[in-house]
């Protein structure tokens, strides 16, 4: 009997993926890193001073469907793309990822608006890499597809900057004017009005200059208390706030303290700005999204996933285009 010939598989290169997306939630969507079978490898091929057995990183989410060594996975078609980037035959599709060394001990994978990023230490062969892939395929598949569907949603309305428009602040509605005595800048906070202190005639340029330093000078202010409140939960102090405009992160956190949190998020209610303040300085507990990392965010905000199924699925009334 003759073999039954596949049918012709199209590309789909990463770049494809390509779009202005809606702001995303902590950075990329990011797998923990995989250990790589290093045993396997011949001492050859190693980098001086690599090591063996490298254990996965601490509190690292394995997939429960990993289907274990490379011997397991499917044929995957050869050579690069165009543009550089390696395949990889993936349910049936040719998968283009981008593909990197670093000098870490394992292999790690990332999906954001650019599409699959790589990056493994310079030791691991690429048969052990693309068998990660496939190990771990059916989160790559969800959340290509999940990029996808962002991609499709409706672009959301910019804001207006002319006397009386609206925008989100914490979660509600607030109107800005143009006041008339120039130059003093004053909240009503019970009217929820945001008075400008501008002249009749100032440019829509001088009304979002005025609105946007408002609002980040409220973030900063705001986020600042939150911190704090729960650093001293947590048992850990904040070294530098720093605020950001990333249009693909909440917030990010460095080993030596350091949080970034973006600005914009001070159009939502103060329980999601309490999540994100205890998601980054969870971090300074456990540098990874693994298991013992959720618990320590649940250990000061309990009700966290509706607070980050808020943030993955923002309301388009909360996220303006400013």
């Amino acid at each position: 009997m003759n073999p039954v010939q596949p049918k012709p598989i199209r590309p789909v290169p990463s770049a494809a993926l390509n779009a202005a997306l809606p702001l995303d939630l902590f950075s990329a969507e990011v797998l923990e890193p995989v250990a790589p079978r290093s045993p396997q490898i011949p001492s050859s091929t190693r980098q001086p001073g690599a090591q063996t057995g490298a254990p996965v990183d601490a509190g690292a989410v394995q997939d429960p469907e990993s289907t274990g060594p490379a011997a397991a996975q499917p044929p995957t078609p050869p050579g690069r793309t165009v543009d550089g980037m390696r395949q990889i035959l993936l349910d049936g599709q040719v998968l283009a990822y981008r593909f990197r060394r670093s000098s870490r001990r394992t292999i790690g994978l990332s999906i954001d608006e650019s599409g699959l990023t790589i990056t493994a230490p310079r030791w691991v062969p690429l048969t052990e890499v693309e068998a990660t892939i496939h190990e771990k395929k059916r989160w790559v598949v969800a959340k290509l597809a999940e990029m996808q569907e962002r991609r499709n949603r409706p672009v959301v309305l910019p804001v207006r900057w002319v006397d009386g428009e609206r925008l989100p602040y914490l979660g509600k509605h607030i109107h800005f004017k143009l006041a008339s005595r120039t130059g003093v800048l004053h909240f009503d906070a019970e009217r929820g009005v945001l008075g400008l202190g501008l002249p009749a005639g100032a440019s829509e340029q001088q009304i979002k200059d005025r609105v946007q330093g408002w609002l980040q000078k409220q973030a900063r202010a705001i986020f600042t208390e939150r911190l704090a409140l729960y650093g001293e939960k947590l048992g850990v102090r904040v070294a530098a706030l720093a605020l950001s405009s990333a249009t693909t992160r909440w917030g990010s956190c460095s080993a030596d303290g350091r949080i970034r949190l973006n600005w914009r998020l001070i159009h939502f209610p103060l329980s999601i700005i309490d999540y994100v303040a205890a998601h980054e300085l969870s971090h300074l507990k456990e540098m990874n999204h693994g298991p013992r990392f959720w618990q320590t965010v649940a250990s000061i905000f309990p009700e966290y996933e509706h607070a980050r199924d808020t943030l993955r699925e923002p309301p388009p009334e909360l996220l303006p285009q400013l």
